[in-house]
């Protein structure tokens, strides 16, 4: 059985260092690749076709991506783009079922992680609507691994991403009032979420707009973003 994704969705990472054990790449074209992935121990794979692996997976396929179901094995097999695959492979590693009732204490606190990711977002657009990008940049994790994704370009590293903002929008007109709209939060484990959503900048001679996707992890200075795709419509 394939399941392809129907509709665009530009809004997907490029999570990178997956610690992911999967199987090497088995065929290979210009634009798409054919990985097979297997679930981390601890997962349920009674029913693969149900899972909200899969659903999560399915979010993170390209329009010409496709996810392969085989449920007797508990295998994966997707073919994609590399970034999305290698997304996918993190959302395999952060994954953990949220129904074994023996991680059920360690999850229930899930609503209230989902508050607190949404008050850094929400600090984040405070900060930026008063030209305060240091403030805004509070919001990603203070390491040389957090990663920003944009158009076709990598920036790696929170001073990187932080000098490109600054040198992107280097006047207050520039910034404009930014606002984020239909968020999504997926809590894949105790530490790890994927929020998807949308971004706008409204500006006094235009209103750019896209969507993005976000790998949160919960840190010692708390829920903070590892990995930013974003794009623009």
């Amino acid at each position: 059985m394939t399941i392809t994704k129907a509709q665009p969705l530009a809004i997907v990472l490029a999570l990178l260092g997956s610690l992911l054990v999967s199987s090497p790449a088995l065929a290979q074209s210009d634009l798409l690749i054919t990985r097979t992935l297997r679930p981390q121990a601890g997962v349920c794979r009674k029913d693969l076709y149900c899972s909200p692996m899969l659903r999560l997976s399915k979010l993170l396929l390209s329009r010409e991506g496709s996810i392969e179901v085989e449920s007797r094995w508990g295998l994966f097999t997707v073919t994609d783009r590399v970034e999305n695959l290698e997304a996918i492979d993190k959302l395999f590693e952060s994954y953990h079922d949220l129904d074994d009732a023996t991680n059920e204490s360690k999850y229930q606190r899930s609503s209230e992680n989902e508050a607190a990711i949404r008050a850094v977002l929400d600090a984040q657009a405070a900060a930026w609507n008063r030209g305060d990008v240091e403030g805004y940049m509070d919001g990603y994790d203070r390491s040389p691994n957090t990663e920003f994704v944009g158009g076709d370009s990598i920036t790696r590293g929170w001073q990187e991403v932080l000098d490109r903002y600054k040198k992107k929008y280097d006047t207050r007109e520039k910034m404009g009032t930014l606002t984020f709209t239909d968020l999504e939060i997926n809590i894949l484990s105790g530490d790890a979420a994927l929020v998807l959503g949308r971004w706008r900048l409204k500006r006094a001679s235009d209103e750019p707009h896209g969507t993005f996707t976000l790998l949160f992890r919960k840190t010692k200075a708390g829920w903070r973003i590892v990995h930013d795709h974003s794009s623009s419509a």
